[in-house]
């Protein structure tokens, strides 16, 4: 039985809306996505505006409960999408046709939550003991959104599967320094370099059992570091391209990102403060942007 016209208007209407965030909060990924082949497009648009909405849950409160009560929130609706159950909210209603229409695993949408509020849940301050920490939140945040969109769109590629994993993880690390300036303004600590790196630098301060990262000069080796753990990733992950099955590989496109990303904190020397990295897009002008982004989606490379 086909949708009555209201209905019609009203996904119509929530998917314009997934696109606007994504637009407006996640813009390298958006024109990534533009890049799909349409049938695609729904679905990836879906997962990215869920991934915008469940980000800056956080940030867009004073008070961190709040966000952790939002989080929560989203939580209970991945559980009323699937139990096919209307949520008056535009990117619930998309997730809903999503996965009505697609075979989409709640495991990877409810771990990408969890992952938010385990990191929401950290005591004030708190920082990962290690790198495969770090590594493990971006995977859950940044590698599902590239499952699940391989998953919508039929694709059955383990090879697929593991340069994903490698992408997510490269992206999440990268973006996590790069926010670094709006966590220390925010929060007056640097939390996301790992213990295990800070002590490394000679950055690690431990007092009353709890660590912290002092903020100097030394800060940009510590940057570095992490970065380049995530350039091991992206490494992998091309190493892989050619086991890649061809009609994925536009999935994978947001390993350019990535790299743009790591290119500019490498011109910069890793100083995450320093205001370049946050010009245009991840660095570089959005024209010389959009244009790599071509060249590498017409010679089917990410």
């Amino acid at each position: 039985m086909s949708a009555t016209p209201a209905a019609a208007r009203s996904l119509q209407a929530a998917l314009s809306y997934c696109v606007r965030q994504v637009r407006s909060y996640d813009y390298h990924h958006y024109l990534c996505l533009l890049h799909l082949p349409p049938p695609m497009r729904k679905a990836a648009f879906t997962f990215r505006a869920f991934n915008v909405e469940t980000a800056k849950a956080m940030d867009v409160v004073s008070d961190p409960k709040t966000g952790l009560m939002r989080l929560l929130w989203w939580k209970d609706v991945i559980d009323k999408v699937f139990a096919n159950k209307l949520v008056e909210h535009p990117v619930a209603q998309a997730l809903s046709s999503v996965v009505s229409d697609h075979k989409v695993s709640k495991h990877w949408l409810k771990r990408s939550i969890e992952a938010r509020i385990n990191d929401a849940n950290r005591d004030e301050g708190a920082i990962p003991e290690t790198s495969a920490e770090l590594e493990r939140y971006a995977e859950d945040t940044q590698s599902t959104i590239l499952y699940m969109t391989l998953q919508a769109a039929g694709i059955q590629s383990t090879v697929a599967d593991h340069a994903a994993s490698h992408i997510g993880k490269a992206t999440g690390l990268l973006l996590l320094l790069k926010a670094l300036p709006h966590h220390v303004n925010k929060q007056g600590v640097i939390p996301y370099i790992p213990a295990s790196v800070a002590e490394e630098c000679g950055l690690l301060t431990r007092e009353g059992g709890r660590s912290e990262v002092r903020m100097d000069d030394r800060l940009p080796d510590a940057v570095f570091k992490v970065a380049s753990v995530a350039e091991a990733h992206l490494h992998k992950a091309r190493d892989l391209a050619s086991s890649v099955p061809r009609e994925a590989i536009p999935v994978l496109l947001p390993a350019l990102p990535a790299q743009v990303l790591l290119d500019s904190l490498r011109r910069c020397e890793f100083n995450v403060f320093d205001s370049r990295v946050s010009r245009g897009v991840h660095g570089v002008s959005p024209l010389w942007y959009q244009l790599k982004l071509n060249w590498y989606a017409w010679r089917n490379k990410y």
